[in-house]
C-alpha cells in the first residue's frame, strides 16, 4: 500500500492534468478565473458538473486556484508527523491498522492531510483521527444503525459523508467484523 504525502499527491495531480484533461494547470487557472465565482464550493461544483472532475480533484484544483495558482501542500510533507506529535504511543497501532488495510484493500492509498489521514482507492472510504489514547476510524456507512462497536462519527476533517466510526485501542480489535464494515464503506463509495 502506497503512503503518499499530500504534497506528493498534489504534485502527481498537477503533473498529470494535461494528460488526463487535455489542459495544463495554467489553462485551468485561466478557466476558473473566467468562471466568475470566487467561492470555493461553487468552483468545485462547477468543475464537477461541467468538467467531470471527481470531488477530490476538483477540490485540489480549486485550492490551487485560491492559492494563486501555486501548490497548496508543497511544504506539507510533515503532516503525518504533526498528527503524532501528541500521540506518539499510537504509532504502533496506526502501523497495525495500515497492515490490516493493506491485507484487505491492497490497492488503497494512505493520504495524510492536515487533521486526519485519508484511506482511499480513487475515493475516500475511511479516515483516521489520531488521538492520544485511541485511533478513530471513520467510515461511510450511510443510514446503517449504530451498535456497540460502530458509533456516530466524531472525527475532525473528513468529508461529511464519513458518518460512522469505530474506536481502535488495540490491534486485537481488527477482526472479520471490522473488515466487513470497511468493505461496506468501500462499496458505498465505489
Amino acid at each position: 500500500m502506497a503512503q503518499k504525502t499530500s504534497g506528493e499527491f498534489e504534485k502527481e495531480f498537477m503533473d498529470g492534468l494535461k494528460a488526463s484533461t487535455g489542459s495544463d494547470l495554467a489553462a485551468w487557472m485561466k478557466a476558473i478565473s473566467g468562471f466568475g465565482s470566487k467561492k470555493r464550493n461553487e468552483v468545485i461544483a462547477w468543475l464537477k458538473s461541467e468538467h467531470s472532475f471527481g470531488h477530490m480533484n476538483a477540490s485540489l484544483l480549486a485550492g490551487i486556484h485560491a492559492n494563486g495558482g501555486k501548490p497548496v501542500y508543497q511544504s506539507a510533507d510533515n503532516l503525518l508527523d504533526a498528527q503524532f506529535a501528541k500521540a506518539t504511543e499510537m504509532k504502533p497501532l496506526y502501523e497495525a491498522f495500515l497492515e490490516f488495510i493493506s491485507k484487505h484493500f491492497p490497492t488503497s492509498t494512505v493520504l495524510p492531510k492536515k487533521t486526519y489521514i485519508s484511506i482511499l482507492n480513487n475515493r475516500e472510504f475511511a479516515a483516521i483521527n489520531i488521538k492520544p489514547k485511541e485511533l478513530r476510524i471513520g467510515l461511510d456507512l450511510g443510514n446503517r444503525p449504530f451498535d456497540d462497536r460502530i458509533e456516530k462519527a466524531k472525527l475532525s476533517g473528513p468529508m461529511p459523508r464519513i458518518s460512522h466510526m469505530f474506536v481502535l485501542t488495540d490491534a486485537k480489535q481488527l477482526d472479520n467484523s471490522i473488515a466487513e464494515v470497511l468493505k461496506e464503506s468501500y462499496s458505498r463509495c465505489h
